[in-house]
């Protein structure tokens, strides 16, 4: 049996697509949950099942034609129509998903045959498996599970505690026999039950220079945030006086929505970011602006054991999820039914200083004072950033070397910064037999892994946008269970298009700070608030966490799900955790492992409930 029911509850929306054969009728009455609702073929057999609300879906048929959005996206029923009505081929449906604004999965059927798509940017993603002789896809991979009995894949969860994930693993599902899409491909699904998958995405040139980019720039994010805010109502967007929630607290305040803006001071006393979000508020004046008492915040590793969100892969956002979550009965007492992030603008807007080590070749001269300033910026030694620039390895050479390396001292970090990434590693806790599994599994990837573009800057552009929707996925997940769902207009696949498309030295230097943003904002957020310069860390509300909330993290040592599987010294990480205050700790190096024991004992509590 799986340890899993497979379904969320509690308002969010999940799917499973069938594909027109006559084998679905009995998949689709095997579903781990009986589904609210069901899409069919022009067959009758069944299309989509799952839950969700009129306002996640729209779709339209036309002939033998049907085409299904669910997500956000400001196109409508009548428009959608016309577009099954003139479909000849899936293929041909490149050119909408290209063009339309938002954040969602299409899912369309024409002559038995299903296309099933997430995005680019991987907020919105596919799997797939095999159920009764034919190919099923869900945008959960433990409704697959849950509907196979697959079992848990433990070599997956080794490789799971790895610091940080690097490119591919982030795409595999953690149960065996289940399959993930990469973001940018679609699925489809054939009329004899197979399946294949295509590339339907590549990101852009970074050629356009930031004087005539901006205004693209602009023009994506404002349709972002105006999918948001249509139809009117009261949305909320966080306030925090850096430019990103900034830039979409003005855009939202242009649009057809009440907005209510919300800003939770830091509690550093240094932390100037209270003093920036009033200056903004300042301008905004049919915003209201609500400031909650900083000692209110929950801190870094509050709550770890009372999580029970069905997450369908371990993930270091529990970590943040009570932060997270403190604003939701207070934003949706003020009538808000949507919550706007500038989440993601760090990852389109800026980009990775990598592409010097491109730009070095093309453009010495350029790279060579940039590199000056970025060394002087960010004070990294001489040897290691020549060394890094000097590495001229491969992607799968340096995913393979990375396999052998992983107990190794963390290199400085100009290594990360300017390589293909930051070379993963495991810590003491981790049993050499998880070790094995994980290098196993990053030795097998190496053998077949592509980067996500072959300039190392723009591969670890797209490498960090994914692995921040990753967090981000979850996130809105949690949010809407709570209460009130959430968006990141910044990470829409056009606005992320639009701001690769720039020029990497005009997105990255060591003398302007989001010069991108800056452009794209001019005439939309006043120019005193586009002249910060820097943003808040919470590294004060993270060692706080550690010492305020240690009992807990001891708690989840005493029973470790981990150490049950062989994978965790669980009395060595209780010695570390029992030091809070140890050097060691400053950084995120518990991330990785704490994700992975929480979801693993909310799959024990879903097991339970059953």
């Amino acid at each position: 049996m799986p340890d899993h029911d497979g379904m969320p509850g509690h308002g969010e929306a999940s799917f499973v697509v069938l594909p027109d054969h006559e084998a679905a009728l009995a998949v689709a009455a095997g579903l781990p949950t009986p589904p609210e609702r069901i899409l069919r073929h022009r067959s009758g057999r069944p299309w989509l099942a799952g839950r969700w609300s009129d306002a996640e879906m729209t779709e339209a048929a036309a002939g033998d034609a049907r085409i299904a959005i669910i997500g956000t996206c400001p196109i409508g029923p009548e428009r959608l129509a016309r577009e099954a009505g003139r479909l000849r081929d899936l293929a041909s449906l490149d050119r909408l998903v290209r063009s339309l604004p938002g954040s969602f999965h299409l899912v369309a059927a024409l002559d038995g045959r299903t296309r099933v798509q997430g995005d680019a940017a991987g907020l919105r993603l596919v799997f797939h498996t095999r159920a009764g002789g034919v190919t099923v896809a869900a945008d959960r991979a433990d409704t697959l599970a849950a509907l196979t009995g697959a079992a848990l894949d433990e070599r997956q969860v080794a490789a799971r505690l790895l610091w940080p994930l690097p490119h591919p693993l982030l795409h595999t599902p953690l149960w065996r026999g289940v399959e993930g899409v990469e973001p940018g491909a679609h699925l489809l699904l054939e009329p004899d039950g197979r399946a294949r998958t295509r590339r339907w995405w590549a990101a852009p040139e970074a050629v356009r220079p930031l004087a005539t980019a901006a205004d693209e720039v602009a023009a994506a994010l404002t349709a972002a945030v105006d999918a948001r805010t249509a139809g009117g109502g009261v949305v909320s967007c966080d306030l925090s006086g850096g430019l990103d929630s900034t830039s979409i607290c003005f855009l939202a305040a242009r649009g057809e929505a009440e907005v209510v803006a919300a800003t939770w001071p830091g509690r550093d006393p240094a932390d100037e970011d209270l003093a920036w979000a009033r200056r903004a508020a300042a301008h905004l004046p049919g915003v209201e602006h609500a400031v909650w008492p900083a000692e209110d915040a929950s801190l870094v590793y509050a709550g770890l054991l009372e999580i029970d969100d069905p997450l369908d892969e371990p993930s270091i956002g529990v970590m943040d999820r009570a932060r997270m979550l403190d604003h939701v009965p207070r934003l949706a007492a003020r009538g808000s039914r949507l919550h706007l992030t500038g989440i993601g603008g760090d990852h389109v807007a800026w980009c990775s200083e990598a592409h010097y080590h491109g730009l070095l070749r093309r453009r010495p001269l350029l790279a060579l004072r940039r590199l000056r300033g970025f060394r002087a910026l960010f004070d990294w030694p001489l040897a290691p950033a020549a060394r890094a620039l000097a590495d001229g390895r491969p992607y799968r050479r340096w995913l393979l070397d990375a396999a052998g390396d992983l107990r190794a001292p963390a290199r400085p970090a100009v290594a990360g910064a300017l390589g293909w990434d930051t070379a993963p590693r495991l810590f003491d806790w981790v049993t050499p037999e998880a070790a094995e599994a994980a290098a196993q599994v990053l030795r097998e990837a190496a053998r077949t892994a592509e980067p996500l573009a072959p300039d190392r800057g723009q591969h670890l552009d797209l490498h960090s946008i994914r692995a921040c929707t990753r967090i981000i996925r979850q996130w809105e997940r949690m949010s809407a269970r709570a209460g009130l769902p959430m968006a990141s207009p910044f990470l829409d696949d056009r606005v992320i298009e639009a701001c690769l498309a720039v020029r990497a030295e005009d997105r990255v230097t060591p003398w302007r700070y989001k010069p991108l943003l800056v452009a794209a904002m001019r005439g939309v957020v006043p120019a005193e608030c586009l002249a910060r310069a820097n943003k808040a860390e919470a590294s004060m509300d993270a060692a706080d966490g550690l010492r305020a909330h240690s009992r807990d993290l001891m708690e989840l040592c005493e029973d470790s799900r981990l150490a049950r599987l062989g994978l965790v010294d669980g009395e060595r990480l209780k010695a570390l955790l029992a030091r809070p205050d140890t050097p060691a700790l400053r950084g995120a190096i518990l991330y990785s492992t704490l994700g992975c024991e929480v979801w693993l004992r909310t799959l024990d509590r879903r097991r339970a409930r059953r």
